[in-house]
This record gives C-alpha cells, sequence and structure tokens, in this order.
C-alpha cells in the first residue's frame, strides 16, 4: 500500500522554525528529535526537511559561514561533529553530506545524522548507534531510510503507483490556483478529458474517504464503454455510481455521453459529497442535488448556469437506500472490497435489459487466499488452481446470478474480467421466473483434480470420479479429486457486445483498453485471428447475447427518436427474440498454462507456434487475458499434452551427447 498521510515531512512542523532562523544548530536537533511523534494528520501544507535542497548553496545556507567562531552542523549531533570553523565545516557539508545525495526531480536529499529515526533497543535496552542512525529523507512521503539503494527502490515505487513530489509537499509556486478544501493540499489529476481534485491521502482507503487508485483506469473505461453501448440502445438512460468517491467515473458519462444519461452519483461520506460538487464545478457540470423533476424538451432540468455542458445528481445517501428507492437502467458497484452486501438492492429496482456492472477488488478471498472469507462472502469453495483468476470472475458471476434470482430476474453475461487487482462483472438483467431458472441452472459445482489439474464441470447424476478425463484417481491412492464451487459454468463474454465497446473506445478515443477488448474478442471466439474492422458499424447493427438478439439502430439520431420517451404505446422498445442457445458458439470452460503443463527434458515451442499447431490437429485456441501464457481450447489435458509433447524439442546436456529421456509427466508431481 501507498504511504499514509501521517507521514508526511517527517518534523517539517518543528523543524521551520530552526530552519528560518538560519544557524541554530541544537534547536535543529532538539526538534529533529521528535520528528516521527507527529501521527495525525496536519491540515497545512506541510514543508520539507532541511537535508533537502535544491543546490549546494542552500545546505550551506542553513549555517552562517561568513560569520566569525565555530559552529555546529545542522544535520549531525554534537556528539557526532562537533563545532569547527567556517572552512572546515563548508568541507564537511560537502564531502558527507552533499557528496552522496539522492536526486528526484531536481531536488536532492542529503544523508542526515540527526536522531530522526526511533530505532528499536537492542537486545539490552541500550539504542543503536553510530554509523546506522545515518538515513536519508523522502522528498515525497517524508519516510526515513537508511541505505542510498533503499532510497532509490523507494522512489521507484513511488514512481511506478504515479506519485510525485507535488501530490504531497507544497512547493515555492503552489500547483493549484484555487484554495485548498478544508485547509488542504490537493493535486488536480484529468483522465478522458475529465479534471478531479485529489487529497495527498487519496491512495490510502483507511485514511481518506476520497479514495481514488490510478490503476483501475482500465476498469473506469471498460465500465463507461459499456455504458456507452446501452445508450446507443435506448437514451436517456438513468444511471447509478453509487460510490462516487471522488466522482471520476460518474463525471466522465455525464462529459461524454452529455443528454443521452441522466447520471447520479452518490456516496455516504460528507467529505466526499463536497468533493463531487467542487468537482462538478471543475468540469462545468451543473450540480442538481435534489430528486428528479420535470425536464424541458432538452432533457435538461430547468435553466442551469449558462457554461453548463450538462447536470449530475449528487446525493449523501447510503447506496442501499437509493437502490431500493428509484429504478435504474444502469448500476455499477465499485465498494472497496466485496460487492455481495448491494447486490440485492441492485436487482431489486433495476430495469429490464439494463446492465449491472459489479467491480470486486477482495482480491485476497477472491484468489483462494482466504477460504474462509470466500465461503462467508461467496458460498463457495475453492482452492488455488492455475486458472484461479478465472476461478474468481465465475464464482462472482454465480454470486450475481443468485441475487438476481432472489428477485426472479435472470442473468446474461457481457463481460467478466479478471486482473491483478480487481474482477469487473457486466451483466445483463432479464426479467421473468423463467429467466432465473435458466441462469440457476447454469451454476454447477467444477471437478477439480489435485494432481494433474485436470476439471470439468459436474453434471447432474454423475460420479465425481467418472467425469474427469484424467485417470489419476486409478493410478493413485486416496481422494484425488475435489469439488469446488457452485460456480457459473456458461460464458463468460458476448461477442457482440464487445464489439461495440470496441466501437465506442475507439469513438471516444480510448486507447489504453483497446488492446484488451481485441483480446476479448478473440477470446471470446476462441480464435486466434485479429478483428474486424472497427470502422464498420454496420457489424453492430444486431447484437446477439446468449441467444437474445437486440436490434438497434445504426444512427445516433433514429437511436434517440426511438428510444427518447419510454413507456409509450406509439415508440417501440428495443426488438428482443429469444433464440436456441447454442452451445457450439460459446468459448471453453477454462485454460491451460504452457509453463504449467512443460515436459522434463523437452524444450517447448513459442506459444503464438504452439496455438497454431493446435489448430492444425482440429482444436478451438486463443489466448486468455487470465494469463498471459495460458491457452483457452477445447482440447483436454491429455490432448493438450500430447500436441505439446509432440512439437518439443529435446535437451541435449552436451553437444553430440543423445538427448535426455522425455517424461510426459508434469513439471510438479504433488497436489497443489
Amino acid at each position: 500500500m501507498t504511504t499514509s498521510r501521517q507521514n508526511l515531512s517527517s518534523g517539517a512542523d518543528e523543524d521551520a522554525p530552526a530552519a528560518a532562523d538560519g544557524a541554530s544548530g541544537p534547536a535543529v536537533k532538539n526538534d529533529a528529535a521528535t520528528s516521527d511523534v507527529d501521527t495525525k494528520p496536519s491540515t497545512t501544507t506541510p514543508e520539507r526537511h532541511i537535508s533537502i535542497q535544491t543546490k549546494l548553496e542552500g545546505l550551506e545556507m542553513l549555517v552562517d559561514l561568513n560569520g566569525a567562531g565555530r559552529k555546529s552542523c545542522p544535520l549531525c549531533p554534537e556528539d557526532k561533529f562537533k563545532a569547527c570553523y567556517s572552512h572546515k565545516l563548508r568541507r564537511h557539508l560537502q564531502n558527507l553530506h552533499w557528496k552522496v545525495y539522492v536526486e528526484f526531480e531536481g531536488q536532492k536529499m542529503c544523508i542526515c545524522h540527526l536522531p530522526c529515526r526511533h530505532l528499536k533497543p537492542s537486545l539490552t535496552g541500550d539504542q543503536v548507534s553510530g554509523r546506522h542512525v545515518a538515513h536519508y529523507h523522502c522528498v515525497v512521503c517524508s519516510a526515513t531510510i537508511a541505505r542510498k539503494t533503499d532510497m532509490v527502490s523507494h522512489l521507484k515505487r513511488h514512481v511506478n503507483k504515479g506519485e510525485t513530489e507535488a501530490s504531497y509537499c507544497g512547493g515555492s509556486e503552489p500547483p493549484h490556483e484555487e484554495p485548498a478544501p478544508s485547509g488542504q493540499s490537493y493535486e488536480i489529476m484529468k483522465e478522458l478529458g475529465t479534471n478531479v481534485q485529489l487529497l495527498p491521502n487519496h491512495t490510502v482507503p483507511q485514511k481518506s474517504d476520497s479514495y481514488f487508485n490510478r490503476r483501475m483506469k482500465t476498469n473506469r473505461q471498460l465500465v463507461f464503454s459499456s455504458l456507452a453501448v446501452l445508450a446507443e440502445e435506448r437514451s436517456p438512460l438513468e444511471c447509478l455510481d453509487a460510490f462516487g468517491a471522488t466522482g471520476i467515473m460518474g463525471l466522465q458519462w455525464a462529459k461524454h455521453l452529455r443528454s443521452a444519461v441522466r447520471v447520479t452519483i452518490t456516496d455516504i461520506s460528507d467529505t466526499c459529497v463536497k468533493m463531487i460538487k467542487e468537482n462538478c464545478e471543475l468540469n462545468n457540470i451543473r450540480v442538481d442535488g435534489g430528486s428528479r423533476g420535470p425536464r424541458g424538451a432538452d432533457g435538461n432540468p430547468g435553466e442551469g448556469k449558462g457554461l453548463s455542458i450538462t447536470t449530475v445528481e449528487v446525493a449523501k445517501m447510503d447506496a442501499n437506500v437509493i437502490m431500493h428507492l428509484r429504478p435504474f437502467d444502469y448500476i455499477h458497484l465499485d465498494p472497496y472490497g466485496t460487492a455481495v452486501n448491494y447486490l440485492d438492492a441492485a436487482f431489486r429496482n433495476v430495469r429490464n435489459l439494463g446492465i449491472v456492472s459489479v467491480t470486486s477488488t477482495d482480491t485476497g478471498s477472491l484468489y483462494s487466499k482466504s477460504p474462509n472469507v470466500t465461503l462467508r462472502h461467496y458460498s463457495c469453495h475453492i482452492v488455488r488452481t492455475e486458472y484461479y483468476r478465472e476461478l474468481a470472475a465465475r464464482m462472482v458471476v454465480a454470486t450475481v446470478a443468485r441475487a438476481a434470482a432472489r428477485c426472479n430476474k435472470g442473468i446474461e453475461v457481457l463481460l467478466a474480467v479478471a486482473l491483478e487487482h480487481f474482477v469487473l462483472v457486466v451483466v445483463r438483467v432479464l426479467r421473468g421466473p423463467s429467466q432465473a431458472d435458466e441462469s440457476v441452472r447454469k451454476l454447477r459445482k467444477l471437478v477439480h483434480c489435485q494432481w494433474c489439474e485436470e476439471r470439468v464441470f459436474l453434471k447432474q447424476g454423475t460420479m465425481m470420479d467418472d467425469t474427469l478425463p484424467c485417470s489419476c484417481h486409478e493410478s493413485l491412492p486416496g481422494k484425488t479429486a475435489v469439488h469446488l464451487g457452485p460456480l457459473w459454468c456458461g460464458a463468460l463474454f458476448n461477442t457482440g457486445f464487445l464489439r461495440r465497446m470496441l466501437s465506442a473506445a475507439v469513438q471516444h478515443s480510448m486507447d489504453d483498453v483497446q488492446p484488451l477488448l481485441k483480446m476479448l474478442i478473440c477470446e471470446s471466439e476462441c480464435t486466434t485471428l485479429k478483428t474486424p474492422p472497427h470502422g464498420s458499424t454496420s457489424a453492430f447493427a444486431n447484437q446477439v447475447e446468449c441467444g437474445v438478439v437486440i436490434k438497434t439502430s445504426e444512427s445516433g439520431e433514429d437511436a434517440a427518436g426511438q428510444f427518447g420517451k419510454r413507456k409509450k404505446a406509439d415508440e417501440p422498445g428495443p426488438v428482443v427474440k429469444k433464440l436456441k442457445p447454442d452451445a457450439s458458439l460459446e468459448h471453453p470452460s477454462f485454460y491451460y498454462s504452457i509453463h504449467r503443463h512443460s515436459i522434463r527434458g523437452m524444450n517447448m515451442p513459442k506459444l503464438n507456434k504452439f496455438l497454431q499447431y493446435l489448430t492444425e490437429a482440429g482444436y478451438r485456441v486463443s489466448r486468455t487475458h487470465f494469463d498471459p501464457t495460458g491457452v483457452r481450447t477445447d482440447a483436454t489435458l491429455q490432448q493438450f499434452k500430447s500436441v505439446l509433447t509432440k512439437y518439443s524439442v529435446p535437451t541435449y546436456t552436451k553437444a553430440g551427447a543423445a538427448p535426455t529421456s522425455v517424461s510426459t509427466e508434469p513439471t510438479t508431481t504433488g497436489p497443489l
């Protein structure tokens, strides 16, 4: 996790008076000794430590070197460096403190020998002294780090997380012209043409109400693309961002889709609601704090400001409450952790053929790190497997299907993505008990072999060992297979919907998510071929979603005229026709890792070559976004390994020596 606000400017508030006096060495030492006792977040802009300077002259200005008499070093205690004359002190500052500095964005962090760190006592109770006291003060989070190499690695982690010095410390020039809210400093971040202001502790959810994660940019773009596809079918849409935080997701919807959506952003925190309203003003978006009233012909409520481009409703309300009170066409749930506590309320009032998107970030329980929490939240039993990410996606879909069935609704999975730090599931809602029954029938147990990791969904009325195609239960003693789940056994992707999402991503210049969408399209079709050109809009006219054909207009004007005013007999809604499901069109369940099933003593072929070999053998094959080395195919594990063995090259220990013996067993010989 990132560094909390309580570590900003280690002792900066105490060191500031000493630095201003210039040559008060003892004052600096006394203040620095209490630098780590401040555990409450500061409400003012923090100042840098005196060891952080831009030039050598700034370090020399801490002491009046032109004056007469002996002077103490501002970065060393009296017992380490005694007071001396100016010429000796200047050499000391240059050769000891300045010579070993660490530079970051023009700021040079000199080594500090003051007792700024609270060291753990030794076995005898004495503090560790000597060279271990020397340390650096981080310019970003003001943490104290002893080694120079550790400080360099620490700064690299800040860069990878998108944290810079401007995010925390205020320099000589303020980064923003507007005053900070509640006396706190903030930065303005721009994403997809939308500006939002962020508090310094926005990366720590335990320390901040307005939490913002830069790594969730892919998630936000996927959700936006799915909403843009629904807006093509009917408009205006009632959209809900149930967990606003900074409000960036709802503001992106309103700013780019304009009159096609009516966005509602809610949060339970007063700080977040105030931040969302300020971000609305930052993007020239009018804030509607009350309930929905009558709208004019243009779809905008009342007369707003002349510069407002659209209107967003911001409400301080619990997510369960607002979803019980009002119906919505599109609901996005992105709480901190699991979303199972909000699924019943989400499916209660969602409209027919509406979309519910769920983002789960509790990767500890989803990725089999906490099985007891998984059983508690998702009512599923899972173990750690090579396909754990797809296992997590199917587990979330199963939980969503059960929640929808309790409201007599069924689901059709449009998209299920599981990446390193989140699982995103997007489903379309179909009303009716028959639709709910059909969805519940797709919840099955998974039979998993603990030795070879072969897996297959359990059919009704079959024995567990008879279901698996492997023969591990015959050749190995004990129980070799376990039941996992119940899980969703249907398709995880809809090709027609993904193609329209790709078209929306191209239209709104979302370049970061386009490669992922192209891979998802190939994965949904289980093919290695490139996707058709996204410029041909005729391919997106008829959308087939798990047996349901939804015909949409090709032009935006026709769509607005067709779905602009809902619930009128003379203007029909989307044409929905039920088709008989074709199991052959669905992609194969799960995938195999080529490295997990490598053969001893053999060099495997390249992944793209191996995909070609499987295709030539007559199997459906594609790559998967769940695992960069994974292969999604309808071949069994035995067939997969036979093709892998056929095209693997023996490894030679010496030039001209005989090839090593080939073993068809996987590299691991025991259960995981």
